[in-house]
């Protein structure tokens, strides 16, 4: 990705995306001492085959298509392990998981969808966690958890001026 780009451009090098992700998914579980078993792995390839969120489902339907018998509390067990690990986040507007950008390190993303295209891109701006922060301490509010996603459109969808 170029760094005026938030989604990758259409002739990058999709192959070293995936790489790099199976390759910071290997350190991270050596690091941590988690199995990144085959399985596992294999599930967080078929999250990374695109820069879009994919569904539990359809991730089963890519495991069986050559006569697999994965059953989907496989799937959804491995997507639990990945997500703890923070390899994939699940993007709860979607009911689907989108590899981890940065898996290696602690930090509170926020995620651009794009509604024509699907693709969706992970950020990072400090400025929103202190506001997130700010606000629900002034109500007395503990946060847990939290997840922004913004839809729209990415900047090869959107009508050009």
């Amino acid at each position: 990705m170029s760094d005026n780009h938030t989604f990758p451009q259409s002739k990058h090098d999709h192959d070293a995306c995936v790489a790099d992700a199976l390759d910071k998914a290997d350190l991270v579980c050596a690091q941590r001492g988690v199995r990144l078993t085959p399985q596992r792995r294999r599930i967080l390839e078929i999250v990374w085959a695109s820069h879009k969120p994919i569904g539990a489902y359809d991730v089963l339907g890519i495991l069986n298509c050559n006569g697999g018998r994965s059953a989907p509390m496989t799937v959804y067990r491995a997507l639990d392990f990945l997500m703890e690990q923070g390899l994939v986040h699940r993007l709860a507007s979607l009911n689907a998981f989108l590899g981890c950008a940065h898996p290696h390190e602690q930090h509170n993303s926020y995620f651009l969808i794009c509604q024509q295209c699907n693709q969706a891109a992970e950020l990072e701006d400090t400025s929103i966690q202190k506001a997130i922060l700010t606000s629900t301490k002034s109500t007395g509010f503990t946060v847990q958890s939290q997840l922004v996603e913004i839809q729209g459109l990415c900047q090869d969808c959107r009508p050009k001026s």
